[in-house]
């Protein structure tokens, strides 16, 4: 049976039954005629705007608060379909010449002028944990809107590997030297387009700082003592754990 992943501006329409939530099936929405959809396995994507009738029982709700009271499997469905519709509605013409383009594949769009092929795009990020003996580095970045502590993060620049992009983000925000930089694991995180590349290290020195604005609190925190930190399913959060249980 078909499983309907719709979306529009990172909140999902979803059936709900006594405080858990799982994906709309066939029978309770209706798509509009001629609306773009994306299909992969039982799952099929599209735009909220293209729904022309559902259930009264739907409700909106934002994917990541939906974590953890709908089935992994279809969190990670919706990950991916909330991708797929969002580069639909921003992958609209050929950078090339200005043409329109048209439906390739599942995944692709190709130029009728052209030819050129698109693809949907990622932006590799990492986040890092600094340990320091048994502390680890956390802090409040003035992008975050909630008052928690999480691990220092930024995009990879061209140019550089993974490895060099932590140390210099490290170095940009806090004024540390980092050694020993370790990958820890990945994350897809579609707000939007985002694939997000966890790394443990450990400090060397300097003195911390905040070297480039971005950071309005910070400092290497005990296990014992820990501030608020993110939510799940972040990766931050699951490095954070990993550090609190004593696995890193």
């Amino acid at each position: 049976m078909e499983k309907y992943i719709l979306t529009s501006r990172g909140e999902l329409l979803l059936s709900e039954c006594d405080g858990c939530f799982r994906l709309p099936v066939a029978g309770e929405v209706v798509l509009s005629e001629c609306c773009e959809t994306y299909r992969f396995g039982e799952y099929v994507a599209a735009s909220l705007a293209s729904v022309g009738n559902a259930d009264e029982r739907m409700v909106r709700r934002g994917l990541r608060e939906s974590w953890g009271s709908m089935s992994e499997e279809e969190f990670r469905a919706a990950a991916k379909g909330m991708e797929l519709v969002n580069w639909n509605e921003a992958e609209r013409h050929c950078s090339a010449d200005g043409e329109p383009l048209e439906r390739c594949s599942e995944i692709s769009k190709r130029c009728p002028k052209c030819g050129k092929e698109y693809f949907p795009r990622l932006n590799p990020a990492i986040v890092v944990l600094v340990k320091r003996g048994d502390d680890a580095l956390l802090v409040h970045a003035r992008s975050l809107s909630r008052p928690v502590m999480a691990l220092v993060a930024g995009f990879v620049e061209t140019g550089e590997s993974l490895e060099e992009c932590v140390a210099r983000e490290v170095m940009e925000e806090t004024s540390l030297e980092i050694g020993n930089i370790r990958y820890y694991g990945s994350q897809a995180w579609p707000y939007p387009y985002q694939l997000m590349i966890g790394f443990t290290a450990e400090y060397k020195s300097g003195e911390f700082s905040f070297a480039d604005g971005e950071l309005t609190e910070g400092g290497f925190f005990s296990r014992e003592n820990p501030p608020s930190i993110p939510t799940m399913p972040s990766l931050s959060r699951k490095i954070i754990d990993a550090w609190l249980n004593g696995e890193i």
